[in-house]
């Protein structure tokens, strides 16, 4: 599972919201504030950070039930809470929730939570009953908006489960749909369609990128886990390899069905569908122009996805769940090996640790772990002087010189090997050679492909270099073969900066070649640029 690391390495290009999703003034966190600020905006860096001392703080616990109760009251629409509300919240969660009765004086947790800006305090004078009562300033409190948004943050790592690292196959007709419906409101001047459209492509690419990347971080703490415990990726390896198939499948025969939606919208008008979203957003503290380049950057990031053919996002995320296939299936192998003497590493220590456990007493522990290990007794080592004629040996050990010992003979008893290992001889040379060579054919790859490109593979005879691209490329093709629909049985592969697709005809085509006739049963192949 060492390639978890790479799997991992491709999820940032997966994970860039600045090209799926506005980037807000909620998500820069500003170093100072604004003077003309308000609200969230108010809130500068230290600020918001501030909002997470409830989280690392001596009584968490306690905050955190305290602030679950105003979000209980938040819920039931009953938004500013004076003390004593909060506390009749926090008995009614102790019915379901014991750990509630830990909770003490609420009194102090709400001043707290107020200097930490996670509540906002205000004066309440409705409940003073006389003159006295209203200078003590009675409190109410309620959620501020980062307030309530760092205590929904803390709520979502703490509610995080497994379930939710899974790659989402089902989401691709949707898109598809709706890529279709946003190219008909485009064009029918839907104003509204359209911004419903896009906005939700965006949140559904968004949520599906964020789905890959803790699926594939899901694969490396995996990884990780089955260093000392293999059962666990035994029982969950067979879900692991279906989802990953499935998911692949789904989106080899959607991907070039969502690259010809996207290239339909780009047809219908791009700047005029940016319009229509832009004349329907609603937000208020955003110009127009603003609003204009948002939705532009959220309609570059759907062709990011679809649209870049072999550049896109999708076509990346189809090969790193190839790649992370093969990873599971070398780890499953690796496994297995180490399985197969029926006695693993992992039962002999389990084993081992037993037997401790069942010792009477520590002198059997003592005598088990000297019969286990022989650390007990020391290592009696003679080793003379490289030249015994230099010391005399009348003199005492005290005064001789310390006989130099090899660090091997102390630890293991062995004695160093007398000859070192061999030079490694470098032909830089040879190595030149070979790569020249390499060069030189991938150069002559690439112009065999962009001579197919440019005059077809029919009506002239194929010489050596153009033929063996074209079978590498329709073998490329052949393997990712799967039908995109009941209608449509076309395959597709792309190399050498070419794309080969095979497409449905009636009777047979044939390709000359140097090395023969290729004839296609009721297919027939085209090569573009």
């Amino acid at each position: 599972m060492a390639r978890t690391a790479d799997w991992v390495s491709l999820m940032p290009s997966l994970t860039e919201r600045e090209s799926l999703a506005p980037v807000t003034d909620e998500s820069a966190a500003p170093e100072s504030a604004d003077e003309d600020a308000f609200g969230i905006d108010a809130f500068t860096l230290d600020d918001r950070l501030r909002l997470f001392h409830f989280a690392a703080a001596e009584k968490r616990h306690e905050y955190l039930w305290l602030l679950r109760a105003f979000d209980r009251g938040r819920a039931n629409y009953q938004v500013l809470l004076h003390a004593s509300d909060a506390a009749g919240l926090l008995k009614r969660l102790a019915a379901d929730h014991p750990g509630v009765a830990a909770v003490g004086d609420v009194q102090p947790l709400l001043d707290a939570l107020a200097d930490w800006q996670v509540l906002d305090r205000s004066y309440d004078g409705t409940r003073a009953a006389n003159l006295a009562e209203y200078r003590n300033r009675h409190y109410v409190y309620q959620f501020t908006q980062a307030g309530y948004r760092a205590y929904r943050a803390v709520e979502d790592v703490l509610g995080a489960r497994l379930e939710d690292a899974q790659l989402s196959r089902l989401v691709f007709p949707d898109i598809l749909a709706d890529l279709h419906a946003l190219a008909d409101a485009n064009a029918a001047g839907d104003a509204e369609e359209v911004y419903r459209k896009l906005g939700r492509l965006d949140s559904v690419l968004g949520e599906m990128a964020q789905r890959a990347a803790r699926f594939y971080l899901m694969l490396g703490d995996l990884a990780r886990t089955n260093d000392t415990r293999p059962e666990v990726f035994l029982a969950h390896k067979d879900a692991l390899l279906a989802h990953m198939r499935e998911f692949t499948a789904e989106l080899g025969r959607y991907a070039p069905l969502l690259a010809e939606a996207v290239e339909k919208n780009a047809a219908n008008g791009v700047d005029r569908m940016i319009e229509h979203a832009a004349e329907a957003d609603e937000r208020l503290f955003r110009s127009p122009a603003e609003r204009l380049e948002d939705w532009r950057q959220r309609w570059q990031g759907i062709v990011h996805w679809f649209a870049e053919r072999e550049h896109s996002e999708a076509e990346r995320l189809q090969d790193a769940t190839v790649t992370a296939i093969r990873s599971v299936l070398a780890l499953l192998r690796r496994v297995t090996e180490a399985r197969r003497g029926g006695v693993s590493r992992e039962s002999q220590l389990r084993h081992l640790a037993q037997w401790f456990t069942s010792c009477e007493s520590d002198e059997d522990a003592h005598a088990l772990f000297q019969a286990a290990f022989g650390l007990g007794a020391p290592r009696h080592i003679a080793v003379p002087y490289a030249d015994p004629e230099l010391i005399p040996g009348r003199t005492s050990w005290w005064d001789a010189e310390p006989v130099e010992l090899a660090r091997t003979l102390v630890q293991s008893g062995r004695s160093p090997g007398l000859h070192g290992p061999g030079r490694i001889e470098r032909n830089e040379a040879q190595r030149e050679r070979l790569r020249a060579e390499q060069l030189k054919q991938q150069a002559e790859r690439r112009t065999a492909a962009a001579s197919l490109a440019a005059d077809g593979a029919h009506g002239r005879v194929l010489d050596e270099a153009e033929t063996r691209v074209l079978l590498a490329l329709m073998d490329v093709a052949l393997a990712a073969r799967v039908p995109a629909s009941r209608n449509v049985r076309a395959a597709s592969g792309s190399a050498h900066g070419v794309r080969l697709t095979l497409t449905p005809v009636e009777g047979s085509t044939t390709v000359h070649t140097v090395r023969g006739n290729l004839h296609l049963d009721g297919l027939r192949l085209e090569v573009t640029a």
